[in-house]
């Protein structure tokens, strides 16, 4: 950053030299200032687009490495709408940058015609092309909305996997009721196989996230949220709480770890339930572990009590709404 800021002084410097030549005739000088400035600008962009390439290089950016069908369509949704905002932006500033040179006060050859309010062709131009550019963002909106609708299923030839998440105070509880095991900051899924999340937390307001593989979606108490994503590639991506919601922010975060398939994904989920070393939760367990704590280590336990999640749901409901299961422990 300071070999930036020093090159970034240098450019400036280049341009401030005809301010230094004030000997020099009025034909010397405009023959030499448009070649300090242009020469000027150009070292600047050049010299911040290395310095920021180098900055970047090796950088993992999740958003723009996707591992899944949902981050994939998202960055190809990043990159239109950046690539159609560039049809206004770039002209934009090359024109100030153009009217700026060409009307500046040494310039007596430029003439100064500013009646064209009643020009149709001027006009239709600035008025068209962002209508247009708003009409194609429109369609856009609305076709991609719909398309990559966090509560949509994805389509697949595999069984989706349930995953109830409860975002707690401050670490995240991963549920798997369909077998029978759970797990705190670590979580596991098969690559190829849908994942639907039902989403809900157990103190403040919070978001789960994987840049990785897709879409964010908020967790409130006593609400159920419900996400689908899916995993392409094997490999170990960060998950976090996107939405601040306290002290322990920060330390919110988990890894989700993908297998090669559904029959690595069966069999670890066997040895957890099997391990003789891995804790059991249930209702019981659960209180001790929704005490607020920060930077918990990933943890995985034999799930005893498989309507756990709907227990925590209805904490923050009355008269039981937005129950979806019985009552009562299930035992292994």
């Amino acid at each position: 950053m300071k070999l930036f800021i020093s090159y970034l002084g240098v450019g400036v410097d280049l341009m401030k030299v005809y301010y230094r030549t004030t000997s020099m005739t009025k034909r010397r000088k405009k023959s030499i200032l448009p070649w300090l400035i242009t020469g000027g600008l150009l070292f600047i962009a050049i010299t911040a687009t290395v310095v920021v390439t180098i900055l970047l290089q090796g950088l993992d950016i999740p958003v723009l490495n996707p591992k899944g069908e949902i981050a994939m369509a998202e960055k190809d949704l990043l990159l239109f709408t950046l690539a159609l905002s560039a049809v206004v932006v770039v002209p934009v500033f090359v024109m100030i940058g153009g009217f700026a040179w060409r009307y500046r006060e040494g310039n007596t050859r430029a003439k100064y015609t500013p009646d064209h309010d009643s020009n149709r062709w001027i006009e239709g131009l600035w008025w068209g092309i962002p209508i247009v550019i708003i009409g194609i963002l429109s369609v856009v909106t609305w076709v991609s909305t719909h398309q990559l609708d966090p509560y949509k299923p994805l389509v697949s030839d595999e069984k989706a996997i349930r995953v109830q998440a409860i975002a707690m105070q401050w670490k995240w509880l991963f549920l798997y009721p369909d077998y029978d095991v759970a797990s705190v900051n670590v979580l596991k899924i098969p690559v190829g196989v849908p994942i639907n999340f039902e989403v809900t937390s157990d103190g403040p307001m919070s978001a789960l996230w994987i840049p990785s593989l897709g879409s964010q979606i908020y967790a409130m108490n006593g609400m159920t949220a419900r996400l689908s994503l899916i995993a392409d590639k094997p490999g170990e991506f960060r998950g976090s709480n996107s939405n601040i919601n306290g002290k322990g922010f920060a330390d919110m975060h988990f890894m989700t770890k993908t297998v090669d398939d559904r029959y690595e994904f069966e069999k670890w989920a066997a040895s957890v339930r099997n391990a003789i070393n891995h804790a059991h939760i249930d209702q019981g367990s659960y209180a001790q572990l929704a005490i607020p704590s920060a930077g918990d280590s990933p943890q995985y336990f034999h799930l005893h009590d498989v309507n756990l999640y709907d227990r925590v749901l209805n904490k923050y409901m009355h008269h039981g709404i937005g129950f979806t299961g019985e009552y009562g422990n299930h035992e292994h």
